[in-house]
Parts: C-alpha cells; structure tokens; sequence
C-alpha cells in the first residue's frame, strides 16, 4: 500500500477535518475492551493481540454480512451506561487528538438493551458523555440514532420517538443501516423514518453495501439528505445525476468498502470520480477500530492510492460542515475556522478567491 510523504502526512495532522460517519460501537480502543470483558464477565480474548484480531475486521471480507460480525463483540460490550459513557468520551478525545473539529457519531441504541438497560437511559448514556468530552476538547459532536433494518419496524417507531426526545441535547440525526442483503426495503421502516423526521431529526440511510447503485436508488425512496457508503451510485450516471440534483450527499469510507467487498482495491474507489462529477461527497473512516484507521490515515490513503489531490480532498473536507446536521449557529464559526485555517496553506490557492 502507498503512503503519502512525510511532508503530506504533517499537512493531514494538521489540517482541520469533519467527519460525518462514525460508529461507536465499531470504534472500542482494545484496551477499553479488554478491561470491559474482563469486568462484565463476557467471553472474549485476554490479550492485547487475541482482542485486536477479534475487533479488527480482515482487510477483505467476503461480504456485507462478514463484516458485521465484527461489531458482535463491542455490542456484546456495551450493555451499560458506564460503559457506553467511557466509549463515547474515549471516541471524541481520540477525534479530539487528530483534529478533528467536527465530528458526528452513530449508534444503534437498541442494540444495548439486552442486559436491562432501559432505552431511555443507554441514549442518555452517550448523549452526556458526548457533550461532556465536546465541552472539554473544543470538537463539537453530534449524535446520529441508527435504526437496523432487521430490527421489528413497530421498535424502530419506538426508538424514533424517544431519540428525538434528546434533539436538544446533540441527538440530531436518524440513520438506517444493518444487513443489507437479507432486509433490502427501507420502507419497511418507513413510519420510523416518518416519525423522526417529524420530529426534526436529520435523515440518513446506509445503502449500497449490497446490490449495487440499485439499493442506493431504492435507498432515495425515504428522502434522506445523505446517504452513508453509496459508491457504487457511480455506475449509474443518471443515478448520479439524481443525487446532484436533490444534493444528496453520499458519505463514503473507502477502506471499509473494500473491506466489505464493495471495491475491490482503494486505487478503484470512485470518490474521486464522484466529487470530479461534482455529486455531493464526504471522507470518513466508517470505524476506528473495526477499520483500524484513523480519519488522518484515510485521508492519506485517498491521496497516495486513490489519487485525490490536496485541493480536492479540502474541498470533501470543508464541504462536510455545509451537509453537517448541526445548526448554523453551529456551523458559521468552524467554516471561518477551518476557511482561516487554508488560508496560509499554498497547497489550497486554488480553492480560495
């Protein structure tokens, strides 16, 4: 795999990011996991290498399905408010650390009711500790509730209604992923997706992990503002003028989709041929852990294998905070930030006025 030079990889430490499709329980620093294990009496491995090989998915999966099998575990792990709280703070401090400034972070919040934990306290869980860590490492957070398809559509209206409850409080965005293959019809999930829009939660929807541009064409069917993964959309070109002309943004992590198998290398990855077309794209990691990457190395990865340029990955970059579910108050200071930022960097000349 190529790197980019050392040079390069200063610039990406230090250049502000957005990311905008995180997922918490695919995210578990090891060590976090290993004493979670060990306290809640869970069978799992006892050292750092039989953890690592257990959350870190292989580098190529035979499937969608292969992949997912990697977040049994964390789920497994996850089961308490305690540990739902170290996992979030861990996760922004980390974004913190590698300067990421905006960051939004989902999670399926009835995945971690197995053990007694009500639904009303496991979102309270992460919605705290988000804003705790936001408040001490200057990174703004926002929480994204994330339906699973094979979950019964009457919980999915359940957890609609009682995620919007914490709208106020950074909980801003309603997401749909899981099996994708085996439960292909959003619609099934329609009334939740109604519910939460109505509520004023931001519509996302994974789509694309299976079958192709036609599950990301299926996936527009919910009317999300983003669709997360989709690159497959770049083998339509009428789908992909669609997307351009509602400005539907495809959030897309390259190394996780070879991964899953939707690519079968990062140099055939069509982010760059996507944002080139100028359909709506962002860059982001998917999960740390399960990935084993970090938004700066993935941001490397995309200029030394895929080939983006600088200027184009700080135009994904920046064009995050314009499709972020954040407000404006919110908005209007990191984008004079991150504008600030650029513009003592040469490198972005051409993207300035």
């Amino acid at each position: 795999m190529r790197t980019p030079e050392p040079a390069i990889v200063r610039l990406l430490e230090a250049m502000p990011k957005a990311e905008l499709h995180l997922h918490l329980d695919g995210s578990v620093r090891i060590g976090t996991a290993l004493e979670l294990a060990r306290t809640r009496g869970v069978d799992a491995p006892t050292t750092w290498r039989g953890m690592f090989d257990a959350l870190v998915a292989p580098e190529r999966c035979r499937d969608q399905a292969e992949l997912l099998r990697a977040f049994d575990l964390p789920i497994a792990l996850m089961q308490d408010a305690e540990a739902l709280e170290r996992i979030t703070t861990e996760l922004v401090e980390s974004k913190a650390a590698e300067n990421v400034r905006y960051v939004e972070i989902r999670w399926g919040p009835l995945l971690h009711v197995a053990r007694g934990l009500s639904l009303e306290d496991g979102i309270d869980a992460v919605v705290r500790s988000a804003r705790d860590a936001a408040a001490r490492t200057g990174t703004v957070v926002r929480l994204i509730a994330t339906a699973l398809r094979s979950h019964d559509p009457v919980d999915n209206v359940r957890l609609a209604e009682t995620a919007s409850r914490f709208r106020d409080r950074g909980l801003t965005g309603w997401d749909l992923a899981g099996p994708e293959a085996a439960y292909p019809d959003p619609l099934l999930h329609l009334q939740a997706f109604e519910a939460a829009r109505a509520e004023g939660l931001r519509i996302t929807v994974h789509a694309g992990e299976w079958n192709g541009a036609t599950q990301v064409r299926r996936a527009l069917e919910v009317e999300p503002e983003r669709i997360a993964h989709g690159e497959a959309a770049a083998d339509d070109p009428a789908l992909v003028a669609e997307l351009m002309a509602r400005g539907v943004c495809l959030d897309l992590c390259p190394t996780s989709n070879v991964q899953a198998g939707d690519v079968p290398s990062l140099a055939t990855h069509r982010i760059a041929h996507l944002h080139r077309a100028g359909a709506p794209v962002t860059l982001s990691t998917d999960d740390t852990t399960v990935s084993d990457i970090s938004l700066t190395e993935e941001y490397g990865r995309a200029v030394a294998e895929i080939g983006l340029t600088l200027p184009e990955l700080w135009a994904i970059d920046r064009f995050a905070l314009d499709v972020a579910f954040a407000d404006e108050a919110t908005l209007a200071p990191l984008r004079q930030a991150f504008d600030a930022w650029s513009s003592a960097v040469p490198e972005f000349a051409t993207l300035r006025a």
